[in-house]
């Protein structure tokens, strides 16, 4: 009788300590997850600084330009509504395709320097390139940055055990924020 109740005693702290190990691994894996969720968060916010910074930088620009090449109306039109698309775009798809379209209209922008010279000269207009130039370097390894944290959380959510528990959690699959078109995957070529 006594040995059938000590026996009942290490089945139940058996059992009692199986039912806290899971628990403890479903917390382990619960906190990894939101964990890598909050990388991409982080790194997309990273994103999100530098493209403000290229935002700010477009107008300036553009003023300088102006000067210019006021009859360039339509060059200059199409940066400011590319910039205005890109800066009211929501998610990374639609984020990525306004910011293709803004690259695209400025190397249209950058490729009239070469049509006037005054303005390739002028001090304003080359600071300001130089300052969307590293803008843009920053704004690629961003990218890179968040695409290798996007990549690390996917997996995260996909493999074994933390599959099982990821659905369950609203743990969701991440987009990469990817260039479409080829001619975008190359840097722009500006000469002065």
């Amino acid at each position: 009788m006594i040995s059938q109740f000590v026996l009942g005693l290490s089945v139940g702290w058996i059992v009692l300590i199986v039912i806290v190990v899971i628990i403890a691994i479903i917390a382990g894996i619960y906190n990894k997850l939101v964990r890598a969720r909050m990388r991409v968060k982080n790194a997309w916010s990273q994103i999100d600084v530098q493209l403000k910074r290229r935002y700010d930088l477009i107008p300036n620009l553009i003023e300088t330009v102006k000067g210019y090449a006021a009859h360039e109306k339509e060059t200059l039109e199409r940066v400011v509504q590319a910039r205005q698309t890109a800066v009211q775009a929501k998610g990374v798809q639609q984020q990525a395709q306004a910011e293709n379209m803004l690259t695209g209209a400025l190397r249209q922008l950058f490729a009239l320097s070469e049509t006037y010279p005054n303005l390739k000269a002028n001090e304003n207009f080359m600071q300001l390139q130089e300052e969307l130039t590293s803008t843009e370097n920053k704004i690629g390894f961003a990218r890179q940055h968040y695409n290798n944290v996007v990549e690390s959380y996917n997996a995260a959510i996909q493999v074994f055990p933390a599959v099982i528990f990821a659905g369950m959690f609203g743990f969701t699959k991440e987009e990469f924020f990817e260039l479409e078109d080829e001619n975008q995957r190359q840097a722009p070529k500006v000469k002065f």
